[in-house]
């Protein structure tokens, strides 16, 4: 594996339900910390959600590791986000020698 190139500044997100008035539920994001990361996408299709059109991309999103259990570490439930940009991330998977970094798996775009 080629050394990543840690040059873009990520907010590491989990997702919090809260009961809204009307006994929905209302998902906010809260934010645990900022990585530095390396991306690289990887695929793209394009979609129709709604009466939306848009594109799907998948990207391979590098940061450095973090222990099992400590809440730096990304998990397929949360998300990164760059401004705008929000990736949902689908696996995590240890990369590199001795696991010193995670290869997030994710996607951009519309999600409903």
């Amino acid at each position: 594996m080629e050394r990543p190139h840690f040059d873009t500044p990520l907010l590491l997100q989990a997702p919090t339900q809260t009961v809204d008035a009307g006994g929905g539920v209302a998902v906010t994001w809260e934010t645990l910390g900022s990585v530095w990361a390396d991306i690289s996408p990887v695929s793209a299709r394009e979609i129709v959600s709604g009466l939306r059109e848009g594109a799907r991309i998948s990207h391979r999103i590098t940061v450095r590791s973090a222990a099992i259990g400590s809440p730096r570490r990304p998990r397929p439930e949360q998300r990164l986000r760059a401004g705008e940009r929000i990736f949902a991330i689908r696996a995590v998977v240890p990369s590199g020698s001795q696991g010193r970094y995670l290869t997030c798996w994710a996607e951009e775009g519309p999600f409903s």
